[in-house]
């Protein structure tokens, strides 16, 4: 979403900088920009089909490989049932929109019901939340951040990240912004993040105990008078019912649990609920613990109950040119839960998806519907799920596996088949999903920088290819012939042209009449500002009635668990000498695992270390920059240790997306700075028991020299 400009001779770049003119990035872009250029002319990155053939990889035609993968996944379902292939889609398949309406087209053709995608180690808990909120798993509040007078932060660290689940461009300057014009900034974040550094306040939190506080906080804001929905009261349900669950949870109750005073919880929450315009945001460090989704929706409920949903400075909802949820356009259904249930563990479906935590185990597993075929598309679950090792050990035991994915990983190279799809910079572009995420209304599309080589194809070509394989090779899949006809014309491009002029800012079938085409977009090379967000509810809502239930029985039931697992712990309790939690951490110059392969992003100092605080070191005779082993019920990684102020005491720090130590890999650059993956320590066991997703944060590890460990 940051507008970049690229001056190029012929197919050479010469230069990426930000766009000055670009209405929302105004001139800023992350040093992660300039690896479009090293990507795109990676000369590991393939360009044509390859087979594995043992240990070497082979150029193939498209059509033997379309042909081959079509042939051996309709054969592994014609011998075993649909459900014996699956699928996992990766988060770079959110960056195209090609590719998840290609994606989509494919899944329909494979019919099986066995899914699997990042979301459920990432963002799962917003969308479960939302759907039974606000009736769509898409109506994701958020944050009006340049206008907001008061920023809660939650387990995020949005200066790195540019926001997630939150599209904001230059956050350090806004968040300077929001200073200068009088507000506050306060993080809640067991690391002093790069966030933390720019706050008025920052509290440590105890991994996994953001529900605690957050019930707290709500205890205050009811018990002292403060709650004031106001004039969203007459659209909510249950407020009562809410002051009484919430009755129990007092600051002093939770204290000991969080390692936050009573007192600094009550200030908190009074000057949360005093402010003119107050916003509480909650990201990775939230939705990845086992409490992900209780967190979540405590998050709603603390931003509801102040009245700062729906309201300028609050938190808000968009409204893109092109909306998935109204249109639909695109791939955006308003969900649904537990449906169905993984045939191993019984983890429930979101949405026709199931928890990645559960794919490995459903490959190793014997029986009807065991994964037998794996078709993977933008994704590398060896490195982003947990416990990767098992995965990569599951891999192997496939019949078959197909990759689309332009890079040889920890993951596909395991596939018998890669497909490379074009490159960004090779394929036209429009965010069809981070439009819906933003804090202002903007739209933007971009043409091709390059043209493509004559033998590539762009992702959504490879999955029509494969789809009308699977359709002409078994005539039951085949669709209605005016569907099928419909959907030959319907190419992603014209979807989102049509989905442009039919949507409430496009000019529907009258030229003259100054709304939104995709061709009037598309003479804004700079992009084309649209305001800022503004109130919509209760018309906006999906429920049928327009109203917010703020109990739903699947979150309040859960609870009990939270109760269970947090019993009242005095604040003095010590944590224990060898047992630490660990969480990961976010790093400007890295982009989960894709950007590791780019020289002059790895270059520099060392960023793949474990981060502990000074007090933890000495308590076990480690010193800065020494090996250490890091060990979990999973498994262990060595790595060095950096001494650091930023962590509090118990927990350490590892980032995600390294591990490129593994044989059979074709990234030279990433090789050769390969540090360790965390996830070879997250545990698949280690979920959030409502929803299923990953709890990659709270991890029980512990810290040992690894030279000792190497003698024992």
């Amino acid at each position: 979403m940051c507008g970049v400009e690229i001056r190029h001779r012929g197919s050479e770049i010469v230069s990426i900088r930000g766009d000055d003119a670009d209405p929302f990035s105004r001139g800023h872009i992350c040093p992660k920009a300039l690896a479009l250029k090293d990507v795109h002319e990676d000369q590991d990155r393939l360009r044509r089909p390859v087979r594995r053939e043992g240990d070497t990889w082979r150029e193939i035609s498209w059509d033997e490989a379309l042909d081959e993968t079509a042939k051996r996944l309709l054969a592994i379902q014609r011998a075993h049932g649909s459900e014996a292939v699956a699928s996992y889609f990766g988060n770079p398949q959110v960056h195209s929109y090609s590719g998840l309406m290609g994606g989509a087209r494919l899944l329909r053709a494979l019919r099986s019901r066995n899914r699997y995608s990042a979301t459920s180690v990432d963002q799962l808990p917003h969308h479960l939340v939302s759907w039974l909120l606000y009736g769509h798993q898409l109506m994701i509040p958020i944050p009006d951040l340049d206008r907001t007078q008061f920023l809660l932060v939650l387990g995020a660290n949005p200066v790195v990240s540019n926001g997630s689940l939150m599209t904001a461009p230059d956050v350090a300057q806004r968040l300077k912004a929001l200073r200068a014009r009088g507000g506050r900034l306060v993080v809640v974040d067991p690391r002093r993040t790069e966030t933390a550094a720019l706050a008025d306040t920052h509290l440590f939190v105890r991994p996994g105990s953001d529900a605690l506080l957050l019930l707290a906080l709500l205890q205050v804001i009811f018990a002292e008078g403060l709650a004031a929905p106001g004039r969203l009261t007459d659209s909510l349900v249950g407020l009562e019912a809410l002051r009484t669950i919430c009755d129990e949870w007092t600051p002093e109750r939770v204290a000991g649990p969080t390692g936050i005073d009573a007192a600094h919880i009550r200030q908190l929450a009074r000057e949360f609920a005093a402010s003119p315009a107050a916003v509480c945001y909650g990201r990775m460090g939230v939705s990845t613990q086992a409490f992900g989704a209780l967190s979540q929706w405590l998050i709603q409920l603390l931003n509801i109950v102040t009245g700062n949903l729906d309201r300028e400075g609050g938190a808000m909802f968009t409204s893109p040119a092109l909306d998935t949820r109204r249109s639909g356009v695109g791939f955006g259904t308003p969900g649904s839960f537990a449906k169905r249930k993984t045939r191993v563990r019984g983890l429930p479906e979101f949405s026709g998806e199931y928890p990645v935590a559960a794919l490995a185990e459903e490959i190793l597993t014997p029986g009807k519907d065991q994964i037998r075929g794996l078709v993977t598309a933008a994704g590398n679950p060896v490195l982003s799920t947990p416990n990767g090792s098992q995965l990569s050990a599951a891999l192997p035991q496939l019949e078959f596996m197909v990759s689309i994915d332009f890079y040889i990983n920890e993951t596909t190279r395991h596939a018998h088949l890669i497909l490379p799809p074009t490159f960004a910079l090779e394929r036209d572009h429009f965010d069809l999903v981070f439009h819906m995420l933003a804090i202002r209304n903007t739209v933007k599309y971009c043409e091709p920088l390059f043209p493509r080589q004559a033998d590539q194809r762009h992702d959504w070509e490879i999955c029509e290819g494969l789809a009308s394989r699977l359709e002409s090779l078994d005539p039951a899949r085949r669709p209605p012939t005016l569907a099928r006809l419909a959907s030959r014309w319907l190419t992603p491009k014209r979807s989102i042209a049509l989905g442009i002029r039919t949507g409430e800012r496009g000019a529907g079938w009258n030229p003259l009449s100054g709304g939104l085409t995709l061709g009037r977009i598309a003479r804004e090379p700079h992009g084309i500002d649209l305001g800022p967000l503004q109130p919509c509810l209760p018309q906006r809502l999906w429920s049928r009635d327009k109203r917010i239930e703020l109990v739903p029985a699947l979150l309040r039931d859960d609870l009990h668990r939270l109760a269970a697992t947090f019993t009242d712990v005095p604040a003095d309790t010590p944590r224990g000498s060898e047992r630490m939690s660990l969480i990961g951490r976010r790093d400007l110059r890295t982009n989960n695992s894709w950007l590791h392969n780019s020289a002059r992003l790895v270059k520099g100092p060392r960023r793949c270390t474990l981060r502990m605080s000074a007090a933890d070191a000495a308590a076990r005779a480690l010193i800065d920059g020494q090996s250490v082993t890091v060990r979990s019920r999973t498994g262990a990684v060595t790595v060095a240790l950096e001494v650091s102020d930023e962590l509090m005491p118990g927990v350490v720090s590892l980032p995600h997306g390294w591990g490129h130590d593994r044989d059979g890999m074709r990234l030279c650059v990433a090789s050769a700075h390969a540090g360790a993956s965390i996830n070879d320590l997250t545990d698949e066991r280690y979920i959030d028991a409502l929803c299923g997703n990953a709890a990659l944060n709270g991890v029980p590890v512990t810290v040992t020299n690894a030279t000792d460990q190497a003698r024992m």
